[in-house]
């Protein structure tokens, strides 16, 4: 039989359903038998999907430590705690997935992290060159940087045509959280 290759998925584009997708993916591979650790940066720990996640054999979800909102509100000290703070989830969610030989691990919201300097981008670029090869990575966010589509294998674009909000209609919880 050949050996499982894991690759590195992302999911971006300015509509709904990145989050969605990356729930998907995890709900198969469990379905499958794999074991997925599933992690969300930059948003707070009461989104909906991760209350059936954290209930499914075989998926281990690290949550946040802290939520600290919207990075253009924050200080300059607060991106850096938070900077901090996103590091170390990376790097528990990294170590949990190999201690547990997962198949599949998900940086929900990597991307903003990413961009706004709010984790450690040496950490992230040095675990997608260096992972395990039959682990799968799935990245997801808005406006990926190069050197990470670079690295990607898969890269999904989901585009708003339409939606709701722009209509004045609130998000609503079960529906877009």
């Amino acid at each position: 039989m050949a050996k499982e290759q894991g690759l590195i998925h992302i999911y971006t584009g300015n509509g709904k359903g990145k989050t969605t997708c990356s729930v998907g993916l995890t709900v198969r591979c469990v379905g499958s038998g794999g074991k997925v650790v599933f992690t969300q940066l930059m948003k707070g720990n009461h989104s909906s999907e991760r209350k059936v996640l954290e209930h499914l054999d075989g998926v281990f979800v690290i949550p946040a430590e802290k939520n600290f909102g919207f990075s253009w509100n924050l200080t300059e000290e607060e991106k850096a705690e938070a900077k901090e703070v996103y590091t170390r989830q990376f790097e528990a969610a990294a170590a949990k997935a190999e201690a547990e030989k997962c198949r599949l691990i998900v940086f929900d919201e990597l991307m903003s992290a990413y961009n706004y300097d709010m984790i450690d981008r040496g950490k992230v670029l040095a675990f997608l060159k260096n992972k395990r090869d039959d682990l799968e990575v799935v990245l997801t966010g808005r406006e990926p940087a190069e050197e990470l589509t670079e690295l990607a294998d898969y890269i999904s674009e989901i585009r708003k045509i339409k939606h709701p909000y722009d209509a004045g209609i609130p998000f609503r919880k079960g529906i877009e959280f």
